[in-house]
């Protein structure tokens, strides 16, 4: 494959810095769509990650199997995480085997969801090892991440970012938050609040609606040309619920785990969270019962169950007789 950068490169943190060797330990839902647009942009891709499937998957596109995150580290300039909890990026990043231990690498960028306090401990970590870190957050689900239309969420040195602003726009829109090491993990778990409460209270909306009779497609079509529209109304629910699929492609353990990280990070802060509680009990309960593999969509299977009805498509007896 060929490398973007042949020739001289600059000194560590110039604006004219370009990267070539780009590392990739966590190819999971987001991160196996991600490291592949890098591999169709002409980067040179190492990967790592514990399901050799994915790994042999990305390897047949192109990329080159590491057996280690240090074994990543070693080899790529730029190394992206894309891990599922604060504790496994912790081990992966600064544990014995893992990136800091890594001779090559000089950007780590993290596109989890980990939170502030995790962000900066790591930041702390990797520092005396001469590795800047760059927090990258991303949002816009499985479509955003193939098409690279995610919304990225960045901070740490301004200067670093503009080192790794080609590679990150080949995943979508920029938003720079700030130098503040977690400022990014911080609006990631904001904006992933959000999206679980609008799908929560949707969900007891709209079931509602169909336990008094309601048409639950007319109801959608009447909240989405009224105040009451969110991403639930305008999206998942004609995605997903109405045609029973409950596939969207967030995961009901990864969306409990946000939302339980985002309240944490604000207790931590002293702000209340009533609202956020609730969402975060909603999410704890669709979790038991379907489990965390489950889409999140499956949160108004929850209600549902409790008002004993259920949302879908209304069949249409004229239509389908004609």
């Amino acid at each position: 494959m060929p490398r973007l950068n042949t020739g001289r490169r600059p000194a560590f943190g110039s604006k004219h810095m370009s990267y070539s060797r780009i590392g990739f330990v966590g190819i999971g839902k987001m991160g196996a769509p991600m490291a592949g647009r890098l591999i169709a942009a002409g980067y040179d891709v190492i990967v790592h990650d514990l399901d050799a499937r994915a790994v042999a998957e990305l390897a047949g596109a192109g990329a080159k199997a590491a057996a280690s995150a240090r074994e990543v580290a070693d080899a790529a300039d730029v190394v992206f995480a894309s891990l599922p909890s604060p504790q496994i990026l912790e081990t992966v990043a600064l544990g014995d085997n893992g990136i800091a231990a890594g001779n090559a690498v000089k950007v780590f960028i993290d596109i989890s969801t980990t939170g502030p306090r995790t962000a900066a401990k790591i930041a702390d970590g990797l520092k005396p090892r001469g590795i800047a870190m760059i927090d990258a957050p991303v949002s816009g689900g499985l479509k955003g991440a193939r098409n690279g239309t995610l919304a990225v969420m960045t901070s740490g040195p301004a200067a670093v970012f503009e080192t790794v602003r080609p590679i990150l726009e080949n995943f979508g829109k920029l938003f720079f938050m700030g130098e503040v090491q977690g400022a990014a993990q911080t609006m990631k778990l904001a904006n992933n609040l959000l999206a679980a409460a609008a799908l929560a209270v949707s969900s007891e909306a709209v079931v509602m609606g169909v336990k008094a009779g309601l048409d639950p497609k007319v109801m959608l079509d009447v909240i989405n040309a009224s105040s009451g529209r969110n991403s639930a109304t305008e999206d998942k629910f004609p995605k997903s619920v109405l045609p029973r699929t409950f596939d969207f492609g967030f995961a009901t353990g990864l969306s409990f785990k946000d939302v339980r990280l985002c309240l944490e990070e604000a207790e931590a802060m002293g702000v209340p969270m009533v609202v956020g509680s609730a969402v975060r009990q909603m999410l704890s309960v669709t979790n038991q019962l379907y489990g965390p593999d489950s889409d999140f969509t499956s949160m108004v299977r929850v209600v549902e169950g409790w008002a004993h009805v259920e949302v879908g498509t209304r069949r249409d007896p004229v239509a389908e007789a004609s």
